[in-house]
């Protein structure tokens, strides 16, 4: 049996779980999720978070939120996602385009981190729960990297890139330089023009020859 396509066991729009019943009110997810961050500003560790307290803190019964999240795991990894920036829209009309509107989006990620005291405490302990840490992986990252590839993939299909190179050594060129300064370099800058350098350093030595 081949293995599951990631995102396939995700909650919300990046993955296919759905759920059955009735309609979820908005006004209460968002009511479990404004609960769960402020327990966590309050200075509780995930943890100590349990189901029990959430649904308390959000005035629902327990039973509402394991309609909606099989467990905290879930609940976690759709809570990070209401609170980064979300996913953009690449315009598809050039491999230049498409990778500066990608790298924005990561820089404006890690600008968020850098200044949410709440996403900087959750990324901080998240790693010492590997289930919940592969679940964020699964969920988050994991379709956010296939989104750099398949525009890469797209600039060596249609010429713009060479493709004597390997895609995921591309890929890393292009983010690599994000990463590190959210990741390993903490007080770098991340100012508004690095995609735009990154993307054009980086693409004078891919360019096959001949192409400007």
């Amino acid at each position: 049996m081949p293995d599951p396509a990631p995102g396939a066991d995700c909650p919300g729009p990046e993955g296919g779980a759905v759920r059955r019943g009735r309609p979820r009110s908005e006004a209460v997810d968002q009511a479990i999720l404004d609960a769960v961050i402020e327990l966590l500003e309050s200075g509780q560790a995930l943890s100590d978070l349990s189901i029990e307290k959430i649904a308390r803190t959000a005035g629902v019964g327990k039973a509402t939120i394991y309609r909606r999240w099989s467990g905290k795991d879930e609940l976690f990894v759709d809570l990070l996602r209401a609170v980064e920036p979300p996913d953009p829209v690449l315009p598809g009309t050039s491999v230049r385009d498409d990778l500066l509107v990608f790298l924005e989006s990561l820089r404006q990620r890690g600008l968020a981190k850098r200044s949410s005291t709440l996403l900087h405490s959750v990324f901080a302990q998240m790693q010492l729960y590997p289930k919940l840490w592969d679940a964020y992986h699964q969920c988050v990252i994991e379709p956010r990297r296939r989104m750099g590839l398949d525009a890469i993939r797209r600039g060596m299909e249609r010429g713009e890139l060479r493709t004597d190179l390997d895609l995921e050594l591309v890929n890393d060129l292009f983010v690599g330089p994000v990463l590190l300064r959210t990741v390993l370099r903490p007080g770098a800058p991340l100012d508004p023009d690095l995609p735009e350098q990154i993307v054009d350093a980086v693409l004078t030595g891919l360019r096959p020859p001949g192409r400007s």
